[in-house]
């Protein structure tokens, strides 16, 4: 079977505001199919800003058997329009990941999707691919969801991958031109997954619902000659560790760690882990830096314990702000996130957040809206709140759930003064720091953050504060 992969051609602004991110789920994918003898495409809409006309052309030029896509919630409707155009052309249409693994039977009696690979898809796709070839039955492929009869079906549970290094990738079909870290000029960006999951139930989140609570690591070595192979072959010099939960073995993580710092490659990391973990491994926090590691992400998401403990976040307010003493004390530039937005909301609450976001002090602060994704543990919560079903907006960017003594268009002014009132004093301090790398790192990707399509188009129809204009303007490019 030939495959055609591609990306949904779906653009809310803050993702894309820092660089252009690999599929890497289509490079498992790709080559795992290719591994088990199918011809294998990788077109990136989204990457390449192609939008579904210039799909729809790359579907007639490929002339595929098949057309993979896969989707999370808010890229859910522009990945069902790509497969409505692979239907047209003849092409069967699979569909994976986090919003059709739990909500296939929503979609599916459209029929614009003949197949949904549930969880990972690594063993399913190239199983359903062989049963297609050979004109066989589907329902003997395990970890499948299709339209039976009468209604959708699903067959047998696949267990997940036991083993989790060794798999095919298919790097060499990308086109390597577009990926690059915007705060980094002229860089190569690359991805790496080093685990897979996370062990943690947190209310609001997909992953835990995804991975099922499991976490799944990889032999550091592995990974860290991935990302030799990366640099080598490539030229990649930044890697985004596509990992919910790095850091959760702690003698694997500076296993990992140690082997970066002896192997030298030269390359930065980006990475995400949690608040305990920083606090955890504050001794060993210098080897962080040593190893590549710039620029690391901790999600805080609240500010009071009272949403911490609604969210099952399992984590404390002082512990927050410690991780973030922490990774400034070591030179590593810190980015979190504070969650508005939730039914019990205020203006009040809002106040409070941005201040004590500013008291935190981290390097970058995101004000995000709660998205209520439906599969997620808090929908029961929230879906009396809820105040649209277009997927589209559930994107952390546009408020979906009305709290009670707000509107939602009183929150959306409150996310885009929070952005403006926290990188407005951040920003002048920044300006004050003395020449470096540090403050080079922060002022372009300030800039990025401000003058990026979600801050434009939050701003429209409202008028940007002279001091605002001016401090961009002030601001390198």
């Amino acid at each position: 079977m030939k495959v055609l992969f591609v990306t949904p051609p779906y653009h809310c602004g803050v993702v894309e505001v820092a660089g252009r991110w690999i599929p890497l789920q289509f490079v498992y994918l790709a080559g795992a199919a290719r591994a088990a003898g199918h011809e294998c495409e990788i077109f990136d809409a989204m990457s390449v800003m192609a939008g579904h006309e210039e799909i729809a052309r790359r579907i007639d030029a490929s002339r595929p058997d098949v057309v993979a896509i896969s989707a999370i919630t808010a890229t859910f409707p522009d990945a069902l329009e790509v497969t409505r155009a692979a239907k047209a052309r003849g092409a069967v249409t699979v569909m994976g990941g986090v919003h059709p693994t739990f909500m296939y039977g929503e979609f599916l009696p459209e029929r614009s999707v003949d197949y949904v690979v549930l969880g990972e898809g690594e063993r399913t796709l190239p199983e359903l691919l062989d049963c297609l070839a050979a004109k066989d039955d589907p329902r003997r492929v395990p970890g499948l969801a299709f339209l039976n009869g009468l209604g959708p079906v699903r067959t047998a549970t696949r267990p997940r991958l036991a083993e989790v290094d060794g798999l095919a990738m298919a790097w060499d079909l990308l086109d390597w031109a577009p990926y690059t870290y915007y705060v980094k000029p002229g860089s190569r960006l690359g991805a790496v997954s080093s685990s897979r999951g996370c062990s943690f139930e947190c209310a609001f989140c997909s992953q835990t619902q995804f991975w099922e609570r499991s976490w799944r690591a990889r032999d550091p070595r592995c990974v860290v000659d991935e990302i030799a192979h990366l640099r080598e072959r490539y030229g990649v010099d930044v890697v985004l560790l596509t990992d919910e939960y790095p850091t959760s073995d702690r003698a694997r993580w500076e296993a990992f760690l140690d082997l970066l710092v002896e192997r030298d490659l030269g390359v930065d990391l980006l990475m995400e882990t949690r608040v305990q973990d920083i606090v955890r491994d504050r001794a060993i926090l210098g080897k962080y830096r040593k190893a590549g590691v710039v620029h690391v992400y901790v999600g805080i998401e609240a500010t009071d314990q009272a949403t911490l403990d609604l969210v099952n976040k399992e984590m404390s307010v002082d512990e927050s702000k410690l991780a973030l003493e922490l990774l400034d004390a070591h030179d590593l530039i810190s980015e979190t996130s504070f969650v508005l937005g939730f039914p019990n909301e205020t203006p009040g609450h809002v106040k409070e957040t941005l201040a004590l976001a500013k008291a935190y002090d981290p390097d970058f602060a995101h004000f995000l809206a709660i998205a209520p994704w439906p599969y997620a543990q808090m929908w029961s919560e929230l879906e009396p709140h809820v105040a649209t079903r277009d997927y589209r907006r559930y994107n952390l960017i546009d408020p979906v759930v009305k709290p009670v003594e707000m509107t939602l268009g009183e929150i959306d002014d409150a996310i885009v003064d929070c952005y403006r009132s926290f990188y407005m004093e951040k920003g002048m301090r920044v300006l004050r720091m003395p020449p470096g790398h540090r403050r080079d790192y922060l002022l372009r990707s300030m800039k990025l953050i401000m003058g990026s399509s979600f801050v434009r188009k939050k701003m429209a129809g409202r008028l940007m504060p002279e001091d605002v204009r001016k401090m961009l303007g002030s601001l390198p490019g």
